[in-house]
């Protein structure tokens, strides 16, 4: 079952509960390619709410994904991540204590972000090819990152700073990267970059890891 709005797309599990995850755009917006993703993830027992924080534009192009992240109001969207994560809670078909927050690109860096708060309910983040420097003191998560070998956008030097920041704060951190991928290689819309055989394994060490952290 799914539903969507424009502000929006829901993902729920065929026994309709189960364990709740935030999923986070890239700068391409809530596209198709993000909403067949929470899909999968309730075809694993996931409730996956995926926020929009484009207001229903979606970018195809580098540079129209450019513009978007421009004009993004940075406070507006992370108080619509905020309140993604109050209603998910909230909900009914959620089961278990545990929220798990999922990000790509752009998305990666707000779960980061999220997760690091104080007091916030995070409990388990997976990255896709997305950083942070933030403090990460405060967090209580354990950390999946999937990272490209060949990053345009992510320096691998960043990878081993994001790994040393969180090991510093005591937290769980597996960190995997995928020889001979770049940028988007986990985006099957993205037929420049997409890997197949590796957006396959990282799809795999995703549902064990938040199988291991949201289920144990």
């Amino acid at each position: 079952m799914e539903k969507t709005d424009l502000n929006e797309y829901l993902a729920l599990p065929a026994g309709g509960k189960g364990p709740g995850l935030l999923v986070i755009h890239a700068w391409w917006g809530l596209n198709a390619f993000i909403k067949r993703f929470c899909d999968r993830l309730a075809g694993e027992g996931f409730v996956a709410l995926a926020p929009d924080l484009y207001g229903g534009r979606v970018a195809v192009t580098i540079d129209e994904a450019k513009v978007l992240r421009s004009k993004m109001n940075q406070q507006q969207a992370h108080q619509k991540l905020l309140d993604a994560v109050e209603r998910l809670r909230g909900m009914a078909c959620v089961s278990g204590e545990s929220t798990g927050v999922v990000g790509f690109s752009l998305g990666a860096r707000f779960a980061l972000e999220l997760s690091a708060e104080e007091g916030r309910p995070i409990h388990s983040v997976v990255v896709f090819y997305g950083n942070s420097g933030v403090d990460y003191s405060a967090a209580r998560a354990a950390y999946l990152g999937h990272f490209a070998e060949h990053d345009d956008y992510v320096a691998l030097s960043g990878v081993k700073k994001l790994e040393k920041a969180l090991r510093a704060a005591g937290r769980p951190f597996a960190a995997h990267i995928y020889p001979g991928t770049g940028h988007w290689f986990f985006e099957a819309d993205r037929p420049e970059a997409y890997e197949p055989q590796a957006a396959q394994l990282a799809w795999e060490r995703t549902v064990d890891f938040l199988n291991a952290q949201m289920r144990g």
